[in-house]
């Protein structure tokens, strides 16, 4: 039978009281706002995009997901990589997203704002910016808190464009 963590007044035990009754401070512990301007360029980045962390343990105590925004440049190509054994959701806030997968990036999906695309944990993929023009922007959310982004030397059936890539903190 599984065990029942909430109480009379239907609120949960707060994790680190364990079996002990206490009120949870829930100004320090409850909803977190991190504004769009202050995301962290901080974390593991492949050529020809730029991520960025919005909510992690370290900025907003999550303790199972990682989100953040995905910016690739007008008619980039990223590097062949694949997340290791996470599984990550990209949604499509604007532009043209073109994803191509396989293990020869032989198979490939475009969505739009308002798509979303799902990454199963260790498929080699790579993400175009469709447009020539513009960015693509895109919301990404994986279902674990470490940063991976296992780089992969792959012959793709065809060869992604050279992009320069630069960070945002060393212009």
């Amino acid at each position: 039978m599984p065990h029942d963590h909430s109480h009379d007044d239907g609120y949960p035990e707060h994790p680190s009281h364990g079996h002990e009754r206490a009120p949870v401070d829930w100004r320090e512990h409850g909803v977190k706002v991190i504004p769009g301007g202050a995301l962290d360029p901080n974390t593991a980045q492949t050529p020809g995009m730029n991520r960025a962390t919005a909510i992690n343990n370290a900025r907003a105590g999550a303790e199972k997901i990682w989100a953040g925004t995905v910016v690739i440049h007008p008619n980039a190509k990223t590097g062949a990589h694949h997340h290791g054994d996470l599984e990550s959701v990209i949604y499509v806030v604007k532009g043209r997203a073109r994803m191509r997968w396989g293990d020869k990036l032989e198979f490939t999906a475009e969505a739009g704002p308002g798509d979303f695309i799902f990454v199963p944990p260790y498929v080699p993929h790579q993400e175009i910016n469709a447009n020539p023009d513009e960015p693509l922007e895109c919301v990404l959310v994986r279902s674990g808190q470490e940063p991976v982004v296992v780089n992969l030397d792959i012959t793709p059936v065809e060869p992604p464009e050279q992009v320069l890539w630069k960070d945002p903190i060393h212009r």
